[in-house]
């Protein structure tokens, strides 16, 4: 194993009346800044000429931003807001995707103490109508809006566009809407003022609100304070102590609309004076050459990303010498979350990280939400994690485990937690128990019952999980983590069907590049439905399926019918009726 420095796996244990346990780390939270943009502060007077944030131009060369004058533009912008009056009254709404100005304006909203909300693209750009994006600027009501390519969000903003909001791009601007440009927005002079609005920013201020859907489809804002994200990143230092022992390298896609992206890795850069290549391709086949090319460039100390992004990467670390060489070279930990990740898959990375460097680089896991900011459980430490497992709570956080029907819900507490939904008092109230708890709504399991300091294992969502017709509980999240790990790589997702029928059913969205592969000559050649339709392709789902069904333990554990989906899902438009099972 490489050498990494990293906290040691423990945990304190206490067993209470009515089935229920808490479980804290042993090692008390050190103390944290008040606001995050203290340590931009920090860093641009430590390491003034050290490169914060970099992303490609247009010519496809670096282009970079230091401490010195990611300080020096965002206090300026700073005094751009300061002079609008803009305010938790009036906020900022961020609709375009990761870019040196969006961190620089939503550095600048924090740093003079104005809430903003950054909004996934697609909701823009993709949706069919635009009724979510409606909902979210109702919510937010915003002073100030940033969308950096004005002309593609044009036909968006006329139709959700407040009539007193300000609009502000970057690149095109629209031709209908009036527009303030990034670069008139940068001449303010920052003055006292700034100084003020910062003096004032404490741990109760809203940083930034982040949209989820939920279980039923409508948009929550999630209340992110600035004590959330500082005590979350010490959390993350704390844990993996070698953030702190020199500036970390991160190059990454996720998007900042979410926190895995916006909270955790952008906090880990900044928190720790790294540097973040924003990586502008994504893990789909149109856009992962990007992110290989970048990764060809960029040395990384850590990854902290989704499965999928590890399995399009694997064949090209087995293929590509120049990108596997510095893809190892200062790596010290693979971590995913988010999404399951096969124990095969994982061997996997063990063995190609082996074969490139002679050494097994530690694989780590966790879970999390945007409530917690997102750090709350972790693998991190253990010596004998396989996938599925999550760990035990970082330091500063308190676990509580309350049975809920036959399952144990995973519920948190501690300073890196949301106060709640913004302007929705109702849903807050639910999101707590009677003693401050946060219902994190995922079931958990102990690797060993008799022993819990050796962790927990993920056990689905309570909301998922659905009865069949015989009343026969299926548990969502074990049974589609069984079906990718039996499918051995050919599934990249699944979605488990069939609440109130007699049996289980699937749609399975496959690995495209992996079903491929089993196809022969004319691979190549072959249209994706015809890859799909291949006798070689749908006997291998066949026999992953039967595999699963012969370990089963009954009808709820294994899946009767299932389909494979050509086309991969879509946040903004339906599935295609033609994709609905037969006969259900």
């Amino acid at each position: 194993m490489r050498p990494v420095h990293i906290a040691p796996y423990e945990t304190v244990v206490r067993r209470a009346a009515g089935g229920v346990t808490y479980m804290t780390s042993p090692q008390p939270l050190r103390a944290y800044p008040s606001k995050l943009t203290e340590r931009l502060d920090a860093w641009a007077d430590r390491a003034a000429d050290r490169t914060f944030l970099a992303e490609r131009d247009q010519q496809g060369e670096w282009r970079r931003l230091t401490y010195r004058d990611a300080l020096r533009r965002v206090r300026s912008l700073s005094q751009a807001i300061v002079d609008r009056r803009l305010s938790a009254e009036r906020p900022i709404v961020i609709l375009s995707g990761n870019s040196i100005e969006h961190a620089l304006l939503a550095l600048a909203a924090m740093y003079s103490g104005v809430p903003y909300a950054p909004i996934a693209p697609a909701y823009s750009l993709q949706a069919r109508d635009f009724g979510t994006l409606r909902l979210i600027f109702d919510r937010m009501r915003p002073g100030l809006v940033f969308a950096a390519e004005g002309a593609a969000f044009e036909r968006a903003l006329r139709e959700t566009l407040p009539g007193d909001a300000e609009l502000i791009v970057s690149a095109s601007s629209p031709e209908k809407l009036r527009a303030t440009t990034f670069a008139e927005l940068e001449q303010a002079s920052a003055g006292a003022a700034v100084d003020a609005a910062h003096a004032r920013v404490d741990g109760d201020t809203t940083a930034k609100v982040l949209f989820t859907s939920g279980s039923t489809g409508r948009p929550k804002g999630v209340i992110n304070t600035q004590r959330m994200l500082c005590s979350n990143q010490e959390m993350i230092r704390a844990t993996l102590r070698f953030l702190g022992d020199e500036p970390p390298v991160l190059c990454d896609w996720l998007p900042w609309n979410h926190t895995a992206g916006g909270n955790h890795n952008f906090g880990i850069a900044l928190y720790n004076g790294g540097t973040l290549y924003i990586d502008e391709g994504r893990p789909t086949p149109a856009m992962f050459g990007a992110t290989v090319r970048n990764l060809t460039d960029v040395a990384c100390v850590a990854h902290f990303t989704v499965p999928r992004f590890y399995e399009m990467l694997m064949p090209h670390l087995r293929t590509n010498a120049t990108l596997r060489q510095t893809f190892f070279r200062d790596l010290k930990l693979i971590f995913y979350a988010a999404a399951g990740l096969g124990q095969r898959f994982w061997d996997e990375l063990k063995d190609v990280s082996i074969e490139a460097c002679g050494e097994e680089i530690l694989i780590m896991a966790g879970l999390g939400a945007t409530e917690t900011a997102p750090f709350a459980i972790t693998t991190a430490g253990s010596t004998q994690a396989f996938a599925g497992m999550v760990g035990l709570p970082a330091p500063g956080m308190e676990l509580k485990l309350a049975p809920v029907g036959e399952k144990l819900e995973a519920r948190v507490r501690g300073p890196n937690v949301t106060p709640g939904y913004y302007r929705d008092e109702a849903m807050t109230r639910a999101a707590f128990d009677e003693e401050g708890f946060y219902r994190l709504g995922d079931a958990m399991t102990f690797v060993d019952p008799a022993d819990p300091a050796r962790g927990l294992i993920f056990d689905g969502r309570l909301a998922e999980d659905f009865k069949l017709s015989t009343g026969t509980w299926v548990s969502v999240g074990p049974l589609r983590s069984k079906i990718l790990a039996a499918a051995g790589g050919l599934a990249q997702d699944v979605v488990i069907a069939a609440p109130d029928r007699d049996f289980v059913a699937a749609l399975i969205f496959p690995n495209v590049a992996a079903c491929r592969a089993l196809c022969g000559d004319d691979r190549d050649t072959l249209p994706v439905a015809a890859v799909l339709a291949h006798d070689c392709v749908r006997r291998a789902f066949q026999e992953s399926l039967s595999t699963l069904a012969a370990a089963s333990t009954g009808g709820s554990t294994f899946v009767a019918r299932a389909v494979l989906l050509e086309h991969g899902p879509s946040a903004v438009k339906p599935y295609s009726p033609a994709l609905q099972f037969p006969g259900m």
